[in-house]
């Protein structure tokens, strides 16, 4: 897939292949049976062109994690320990980058609202009042 992001259009296995043998050397058929599993699984789609295929991701490399993580999540017998576990992993700029992301899923209308502070009841058992 980071191959198919790269290009940024629709690729051939021959161009795929040739852009990872600069790395390692590599087989066609293993570059065309990874594409067609990609293609199996939904990830990349294809077109007919002459004898060979031109392969597309069908979505982005960010919807791409966030499916991956979400599989990957949801296949835990206790998905809450999961992700106290995952975020325990979390560097603090990771963490930070979390945060972000709420803010923006939860948008702007819940920001700085008395249950984001945690203060909705003033008079609350912590200094004696309000009971």
């Amino acid at each position: 897939m980071t191959r198919v992001w790269k290009w940024n259009r629709p690729v051939t296995v021959r161009e795929v292949l040739e852009d990872l043998q600069q790395e390692r050397s590599i087989a066609y058929t293993t570059v065309m049976t990874v594409l067609d599993n990609l293609h199996q699984k939904g990830w990349v789609r294809r077109e007919a062109e002459g004898r060979a295929y031109r392969y597309e991701a069908v979505s982005t490399r960010a919807a791409y994690a966030a499916a991956l993580m979400n599989d990957a999540w949801s296949q835990s017998d206790n998905p809450a320990a999961a992700l106290v576990a995952f975020f325990g992993m979390m560097s603090d700029e990771q963490r930070q980058d979390l945060r972000d992301a709420v803010r923006i899923v939860q948008g702007p209308e819940t920001t700085d609202t008395p249950t984001d502070t945690g203060d909705e009841n003033p008079g609350s058992a912590q200094d004696g009042g309000g009971r």
